[in-house]
């Protein structure tokens, strides 16, 4: 291998990379080489996403696609292999979060937040692994968190979906490894988007958001990530130089998950 990390000729299918985490991963794949296809729930999204790729000078390819509808994921993964190619690399990272106390939590919502951050992410892998298997190699990506390890308030949901996505991960690898597939996860930590920035915003007196305030003094590198410090990540996961590494979870969290946190003063 001349460059084991690039990713030229490999096609990624990225869930719900219109924005956000998603497309920075994306992006970082492009700039490696790799065809970008994403999807979202709605075209306008989808249109959203186009924009963006084309701004940041990415060709890629979007599709309407609700990744918990099984019988619309199939057909999207059809459309992709007749109109783009083969997949080379999913990264499952389409999710929600819904951050309400547990007792006011309705069953409803916890099934939500369930179907979309584990169940899409076994029913897209499901539909491009026949593919992956005849081919001889693929790459799976699953965007896991920092809550498959970790629980805090009004996030049960989310935390029991992430943490199954963590085992989901482990057993793709278990049962897909000898057809030379990689099934990885990364969590991520607190990262800088436009859904955070409220909790970044200094307050009237100048001080921190006490939420802000909390996470920084978690974080051993004391601030935020940004986006595209997920990028080489994920395109090491994606890439040749990655081939041995499979069921691994990699938490890209500026250190939290390693420290217990500073003593009161």
């Amino acid at each position: 291998m001349s460059n084991p990390f690039s990713l030229e000729g490999k096609i990624a299918f990225v869930t719900g990379a219109s924005y956000g985490i998603g497309f920075a991963i994306a992006s970082g794949m492009a700039k490696a080489g790799a065809k970008i296809v994403f999807n979202d729930i709605k075209q306008e999204l989808v249109d959203k996403g186009l924009a963006a790729y084309k701004e940041a000078g990415i060709d890629a390819v979007g599709y309407v696609c609700d990744v918990t509808d099984e019988d619309a994921v199939n057909e999207t993964v059809k459309k992709i292999e007749e109109e783009v190619g083969v997949i080379d690399i999913l990264v499952n990272n389409a999710g929600i979060i819904k951050r309400i106390p547990m007792i006011e939590m309705s069953a409803k919502d916890f099934r939500q937040v369930i179907d979309v951050d584990l169940n899409a992410p076994f029913i897209v892998s499901k539909a491009v692994l026949p593919s992956m298997i005849k081919k001889g190699h693929g790459k799976i990506i699953n965007i896991c968190s920092m809550m498959s390890e970790l629980g805090r308030e009004t996030v049960s949901a989310y935390a029991a979906a992430k943490g199954g996505l963590k085992m989901l991960t482990r057993n793709i690898c278990s049962e897909y490894g000898e057809f030379n597939i990689q099934c990885n996860g990364i969590g991520p930590g607190y990262i800088e988007t436009p859904q955070t920035a409220p909790l970044r915003e200094r307050q009237p007196d100048g001080s921190r958001h006490p939420f802000d305030s909390f996470i920084v003094a978690k974080t051993p590198a004391a601030r935020w990530l940004k986006p595209e410090e997920l990028a080489g990540p994920a395109v090491f996961l994606a890439s040749e130089a990655s081939n041995a590494v499979n069921g691994h979870i990699l938490y890209v969290d500026g250190g939290i998950l390693a420290y217990i946190g500073k003593q009161p003063k």
